[in-house]
């Protein structure tokens, strides 16, 4: 009889012990997710570790594992595409590759001046609109989807195209300009046109003096010429020189073919292309007319 009695508690015990581990595994799998309060005594013991599938501690989103188990891949960081789109060219760069940037850009009509090699808010807003019209996002810097875009929408730049010697339009001559032979200088259009008798024989790309060192505006004529020529002043070359106003003068300058209209003169005419002004110091005779104008 005894023996039966120890066998009948030995089989209680065993089936408590299957329903208390039964209740720690159905309150792990509970939505509330918490482990056992004090108050729940031996029935509900708490719980050491969350299972599998649960959220984090945190309870932050990015920090579950995936649906199978694994940690999140680290290639989700959203970091992952600004680095694809790294800046190749950007505002305040200067480069032979900005020149060409320029180029092309001037080629689909979205850049209206001279390629200067530098890259400032006028580049950034002819790439805006360039990139715009490609779908693209208008950044206003330049990354490798853009420029292969423009790669392939354009050619390559010509020596002329990436430093072109004429590019301002003429404006209307000035009456003065429309008898006789006239050097015809137009501050608002900033060019020259080599006139004879009214019609428009060369022309070509001028830059002046800056607001301290105006050049001075009137009709003047040509007193005399000097093929090379050092200013004695400023002691700067100044080839091809025709006098005008005093010691204002018609002539070639480096700095005017190098940095454009990032710099100006000390009152003189400056012209960018040696060749036509070459051609020109030929033509014009001292005593020819010359026409500073608006």
């Amino acid at each position: 009889m005894k023996r039966t009695t120890s066998v009948i508690r030995r089989a209680v015990l065993a089936a408590a012990a299957v329903a208390l581990a039964a209740g720690c595994t159905a309150q792990a799998a509970d939505p509330g997710g918490g482990g056992a309060s004090p108050s729940t005594g031996a029935t509900k013991p708490p719980t050491t570790a969350a299972p599998t599938g649960t959220a984090s501690p945190t309870g932050s989103p990015s920090d579950s594992p995936t649906t199978d188990g694994k940690p999140p891949s680290p290639s989700a960081s959203p970091s992952t595409s600004a680095s694809a789109s790294k800046a190749l060219m950007a505002d305040g760069d200067e480069s032979e590759q900005v020149r060409e940037l320029q180029a092309r850009l001037r080629q689909l009509g979205h850049f209206d001046r001279a390629p200067s090699g530098f890259y400032g808010t006028i580049t950034a807003a002819s790439v805006t609109a360039f990139q715009k019209k490609q779908g693209l996002p208008g950044t206003g810097s330049v990354d490798e989807t853009t420029w292969q875009r423009l790669l392939a929408g354009s050619k390559k730049p010509t020596a002329d195209e990436l430093k072109p010697s004429t590019t301002n339009k003429l404006d209307t001559p000035d009456a003065r300009c429309m008898t006789g032979r006239v050097l015809c200088i137009s501050k608002e259009s900033r060019t020259l046109a080599w006139m004879i008798d009214g019609r428009v024989v060369s022309s070509m790309d001028v830059r002046f003096g800056s607001e301290n060192t105006p050049t001075r505006e009137g009709t003047f004529s040509v007193g005399w010429k000097a093929r090379k020529w050092t200013s004695t002043i400023y002691h700067t070359p100044m080839p091809y020189a025709m006098f005008f106003s005093g010691g204002q003068a018609v002539h070639y300058s480096a700095d005017f073919a190098a940095r454009g209209y990032n710099g100006a003169s000390h009152g003189c005419v400056n012209v960018r292309d040696r060749a036509k002004l070459s051609a020109l110091f030929d033509q014009v005779k001292v005593g020819d007319k010359v026409v500073v104008h608006w």
